[in-house]
């Protein structure tokens, strides 16, 4: 569980890294975005074939942090609006 929450924290910064511009996230966005995104990673080199959806390995990393960077730009568009509605 320890390693889960570290592993989403690490994939959520490295996805505010990989993003250009300044992100309004603060630390438990990055690592709900973080998990989510591991989630979504895991579960894509699971259906690969690349092992189980818990297991660390080099394709589900990579494609959680592609998910991550996904979901910031999908939190920003959605934290966009609700400012500009406002």
């Amino acid at each position: 569980m320890i390693g889960f929450i570290l592993a989403g924290l690490i994939i959520g910064a490295l996805a505010r890294l990989i993003k250009p511009g300044k992100q309004n996230l603060g630390l438990v966005a990055t690592l709900l975005l973080g998990l989510v995104g591991s989630i979504i990673g895991g579960t894509i080199a699971s259906l690969l074939g690349t092992g189980q959806i818990f297991e660390l390995n080099v394709l589900g990393f990579i494609v959680s942090v592609i998910a991550a960077v996904l979901l910031i730009g999908v939190a920003e568009s959605v934290a966009g609006r609700r400012r500009v509605t406002r």
